[in-house]
């Protein structure tokens, strides 16, 4: 199927590694025009270097701390000079989902939350607050917001609290911006292969005895599909999301984590 991409041009924060690199892997096969950020110049640029020999296509490396609102608003000014336009913002730039041992109410502080409210929550306000205007102009544009399934289970109240507010925010977001040709989704991964997902299951493979496969499906094995889902899947997902052929989803939720068993979402 081809997804209508071709020259669109698209920010995907938080793209120089995990879930975010491969969505901006999947858009550039499609022949999107990318420019991807993160808070360590060396890590982007090394990724758009990779990206553009692995894909033949454009990659920018752009560097901004989305809890800042002047790095953001500069961070979309960069891009939309780069790329000469906007089309398509990608919101990722988050840390990965907190540990699940952790305090219950009485232990949880307060500044724990506000960091990852002011990241994930605001950051991606942020970034949306500045790009919003340019997909506005076209008269078309996707936002896609990039969450978790922390916000359809109680994981940690941080954890939970900031995937359930970004989701929130998605649907106020449509809401607006629907009327004028943008529409925007939130994406829900649950554990997700990664660059980091080999060491866990080697650790968790020592600690208990297991082989490496075995390990694998300890940690990851207890979605409807029995393994871990991979983060070029999720890449795929949001490549679809972004493309005019996504016309008729917008202010919605995709969960993207092999399936939870035992609930209902409607």
């Amino acid at each position: 199927m081809d997804l209508k991409l071709e020259g669109k041009r698209a920010l995907v924060t938080g793209g120089s590694k995990g879930i975010g690199r491969a969505i901006a892997r999947a858009l550039l096969h499609e022949g999107v025009r990318v420019a991807i950020s993160g808070r360590d110049a060396d890590a982007a640029e090394a990724a758009a270097r990779a990206l553009a020999a692995e894909t033949g296509g454009e990659v920018h490396a752009l560097i901004a701390d989305t809890r800042s609102d002047e790095a953001v608003d500069a961070l979309v000014a960069d891009a939309v000079a780069r790329l000469g336009g906007l089309d398509i913002l990608v919101n990722n730039a988050a840390r990965p989902g907190l540990p699940g041992k952790v305090p219950g109410v009485a232990g949880v502080e307060s500044q724990v939350l506000l960091d990852e409210l002011d990241t994930k929550l605001v950051g991606y306000l942020r970034t949306a607050r500045a790009a919003a205007p340019h997909l506005v102009a076209n008269g078309w544009g996707r936002i896609i917001n990039i969450s978790g399934l922390a916000a359809r289970v109680t994981t940690t109240i941080p954890g939970s609290t900031r995937n359930v507010a970004v989701a929130a925010l998605t649907k106020a977001l449509a809401d607006e911006l629907g009327p004028q040709g943008v529409n925007v989704t939130v994406v829900h991964p649950g554990a997700t292969r990664t660059e980091k997902t080999a060491a866990l299951v080697a650790a968790r493979a020592a600690a208990d005895g297991l082989s490496e496969a075995e390990a694998e499906r300890a940690l990851f094995g207890g979605n409807l599909i029995g393994r871990i889902v991979d983060a070029d899947e999720i890449g795929a997902i949001v490549a679809f999301l972004a493309s005019p052929r996504s016309d008729a989803i917008t202010g919605d939720a995709i969960a993207a984590g092999g399936g939870t068993a035992r609930t209902i979402h409607y």
